[in-house]
């Protein structure tokens, strides 16, 4: 109505008494009208769009809630808190054995999920199907996954369920087929159970959309769960999962692994079958996104690996290298030579961040490995060649795939410069510069590049890039490295406007190394005290929002991000299974010490 009111009074200003000039204005204003009533409809449709996928959502909610329940009826002596509260190498042991039935690991699973989903908002939908599956197991042929219910992110292709990838433009266009991921997991005798939620577009680390809604931490409902593989991450951090798939770009299954306490796994690119694995933005080759493990220890990444990197796999997909995964070198327990990176020189540490990398590196130490100190290579150009290779077309694919919907908060404020033609952010650019150099920074990567040739020397530089890292590395005679992961999970509607953090993770799917979280502590009183004194090393606009976007973390959990040169997957898993060893191994002596 306040449309009508201003396109009425706007009618009366342009009458005028010459007809040819009332023409013109009539033209104009049923112009304005047929765009105002196309807006409205796409609206409309986009409303209905989104009613239907929340339907089907409780739907399917529901009728699993039923048959969990008629399933605990017929089974009252099943102990689903026992069972959800093994690991996943007791859990195959069992079922390997026999002394667990696949059925009663569903259903207590089956009822975590939902419980969690109650509490987080965490799943997109339950996949119906899987009761069905679960009766097709055959008990003669026990992958490696046999009997484990897994749960993967919305954008991973399942027949006749949707991959919105969180907008609305791609509700209603349900898979033909399953990824190769999906039909991996199910040869290895795994379950695919449910699908979880995801950040609108999925180039936002806030897990919300305007579809599902909003996904909250497990340990803190105040505090956003990361993204965009959020709904995965507060489901296993949860307990409503024992094993999920995500999916990464900049960070997208480390920061929700993270900011939930669990542990998260990106591969080498390629390493993984992409095929099913949907992205909002196809094509771009900078900075690519790959699959990527979730679960709370790190064997259970490695068996995920395991499992996925068969015959299978390499057959569905032969772009995939057929290299299995290397058992051996996952188990070696050779010392290494352990790269050391305190901060990237762009967003200064957090006390909580500081003070979790540096135990790790004292136990590191006292455990036998060495330990060197390592700086990255030009950081602040090379978040602009990762800004600028995500968004190479200046933001216009993004903005097509975000049409006919709304946007959702969280997502606003990123994507707003997009909709500026890219002469007025290169001028407004450059006006910032004098009073803000990292949002005239921000301002002219958000432009992408301006031309095939330029696209071209873009790819050429990131290669550089990737050269040019692989020698500091050599130079410096490290095996792999240890650095920040930033955190504790942040207040919500702040992830949106806080890219720098970023590239403590985006580096690495930049440079294409594999890159793995452990989480290893918990914010403490001291670390919350400290932090009211951080400034940042730029003490501008986004190291005061920064700092207020971490505040009220107590008790959250802090991680470690684990690093290897490309194609070394399985020793950047054994790092991590070293990290997580003498965590724990620290925490039982404090506890026996007390």
């Amino acid at each position: 109505m306040a449309h009508v009111k201003q396109f009425l009074a706007g009618l009366e200003l342009d009458i005028r008494p010459t007809v040819a000039l009332f023409a013109g204005a009539v033209a104009c204003l049923v112009g304005a009208l047929v765009v105002r009533a196309r807006a409205v409809d796409g609206h409309l449709d986009a409303g209905k769009k989104i009613q239907r996928a929340r339907k089907l959502r409780d739907g399917s909610l529901e009728k699993a809630e039923q048959a969990v329940l008629h399933y605990k009826n017929l089974h009252p002596k099943m102990d689903s808190s026992f069972i959800v509260s093994l690991s996943l190498a007791e859990l195959t042991s069992k079922l390997q054995d026999g002394l667990l039935k696949p059925e009663d690991l569903f259903y207590s699973y089956m009822e975590k999920a939902i419980e969690v989903n109650k509490k987080l908002n965490c799943c997109t939908s339950i996949l119906l199907e899987s009761f069905e599956h679960l009766k097709t197991l055959d008990p003669n042929d026990r992958g490696l996954l046999y009997g484990v219910p897994v749960s993967i992110k919305e954008n991973m292709a399942y027949k006749n369920y949707d991959s919105s990838c969180g907008v609305v433009v791609n509700l209603g266009r349900p898979a033909e087929r399953d990824s190769v991921i999906v039909q991996v997991l199910k040869r290895q005798g795994a379950i695919p159970f449910v699908k979880t939620n995801i950040s609108q577009s999925m180039l936002s680390y806030e897990c919300s959309n305007v579809i599902y809604g909003p996904t909250v931490n497990p340990h803190n409902l105040q505090k956003t769960s990361g993204g965009s593989s959020g709904g995965e991450a507060a489901l296993i951090g949860g307990g409503g999962s024992i094993l999920g798939i995500g999916s990464d770009l900049g960070g997208s299954v480390r920061i929700p692994a993270a900011f939930c306490g669990i542990c998260g796994f990106k591969p080498t690119v390629g390493r993984l079958s992409k095929l099913g694995t949907k992205a909002l933005c196809p094509g771009q080759k900078s900075v690519s996104t790959t699959a990527g493990p979730l679960a709370k220890d790190v064997d259970s990444l490695a068996l995920c690996m395991q499992a996925l990197l068969c015959d299978h796999m390499f057959a569905l997909d032969p772009t995939v290298p057929p290299v299995p995964f290397n058992v051996q070198m996952y188990k070696s327990a050779k010392p290494l030579r352990i790269g050391y990176m305190e901060s990237d020189g762009f967003t200064q540490p957090t006390p909580s961040m500081t003070r979790s990398l540096r135990e790790v590196r004292a136990l590191l130490e006292q455990a036998g490995h060495t330990l060197v100190p390592y700086n990255p290579l030009r950081i602040k150009d090379n978040f602009e060649l990762a800004t600028k290779g995500v968004f190479a077309d200046g933001g216009a694919n993004l903005l097509q795939k975000l049409k006919g919907g709304p946007l959702d908060p969280s997502l606003k404020l990123q994507v707003y410069p997009f909709y500026l033609p890219c002469w007025l952010r290169k001028t407004l650019s450059f006006l910032m510069r004098p009073l803000s150099p990292r949002g005239s920074f921000l301002m002219q990567a958000s432009t992408g590049v301006g031309s095939v040739s330029e696209l071209w020397q873009q790819h050429s530089a990131v290669e550089d890039y990737i050269h040019e890292t692989l020698a500091e590395w050599r130079r410096c005679n490290i095996d792999v490295l240890l650095c920040p992961m930033f955190g504790p999970a942040y207040n919500f509607f702040h992830c949106g406007r806080l890219p720098f953090p970023l590239f403590y993770t985006a580096i690495y799917n930049l440079l294409n190394f594999p890159a793995g979280v452990v989480p290893v502590s918990t914010v403490t009183a001291e670390d919350e005290e400290e932090l009211r004194h951080y400034k940042g090393f730029f003490q501008d606009f986004w190291d005061k929002l920064f700092k207020k976007a971490l505040s009220g973390g107590r008790g959250l959990p802090m991680a470690v991000q684990c690093v290897a040169r490309p194609w070394q997957d399985e020793l950047c898993l054994r790092f991590m299974k070293e990290v997580e060893e003498l965590v724990k191994q620290s925490r039982m002596k404090r506890l026996q010490a007390d």
